[in-house]
């Protein structure tokens, strides 16, 4: 059975793959998982797509581009978005968000023994990166958490607080890589909200 993936404004067919026996028999949801999976693993270009309502369960979306597809209602559970470009995608409605978030999150793991990369929650006090992000949103965040796993939990609240962020940072690196890129967004937030404050004074 053939399977498209369409975009979700002209309707044009983005990813046609061809579907076992085992796997058209399945759900809608789970076949355009397939299928997305395999355009993934394939480099296709899912900007724009229709993905709503996709089973994307543990999905190894790295670097994907998903820039202004349709995500809602697709189940992201412990889908790894790491590097993926997800700006002006339609995700689920996160009402979760941490004002300054690159800021907060590099002042938090930054302190000493803070961060470890290797595990989501060694302790009360030291996580990594997603990690963090889900501690710092509090009691939505661990709901989100338990909804989604960590590591999509964790991009989900990154689009929502800084929906101008252009790539999910990568939940998988070392500490070193790790803390020099939380530094690095939050020099860049850091420089920007003067500028909105002083603007939001000459109105």
């Amino acid at each position: 059975m053939k399977f498209d993936v369409k975009n979700r404004w002209s309707g044009e067919v983005q990813y046609s793959c061809e579907l076992t026996a085992e796997i058209a028999g399945k759900s809608y949801g789970l076949q355009l998982g397939f299928a997305v999976k395999s355009a993934h693993a394939s480099g296709a270009d899912l900007r724009g797509a229709d993905l709503s309502g996709a089973d994307l369960r543990g999905a190894d979306l790295r670097g994907a581009d998903l820039r202004g597809a349709d995500l809602r209602d697709a189940d992201l559970s412990d889908a790894d978005l790491s590097g993926a470009v997800l700006r002006g995608a339609d995700l689920r409605v996160c009402p979760i968000t941490i004002p300054n978030i690159h800021q907060a999150v590099y002042a938090a793991a930054s302190q000493p023994a803070a961060l470890e990369m290797g595990s989501w929650h060694a302790c009360d006090t030291t996580h990594c990166r997603a990690g963090w992000v889900v501690h710092l949103a509090g009691d939505g965040g661990r709901a989100l958490e338990w909804a989604l796993g960590t590591p999509a939990a964790a991009a989900v609240i990154y689009m929502a607080s800084d929906p101008q962020l252009e790539r999910i940072p990568d939940f998988y690196c070392d500490n070193k890589a790790a803390l020099e890129d939380m530094r690095r967004l939050a020099e860049i937030e850091e420089t920007k909200a003067p500028r909105s404050a002083a603007k939001d004074s000459h109105k």
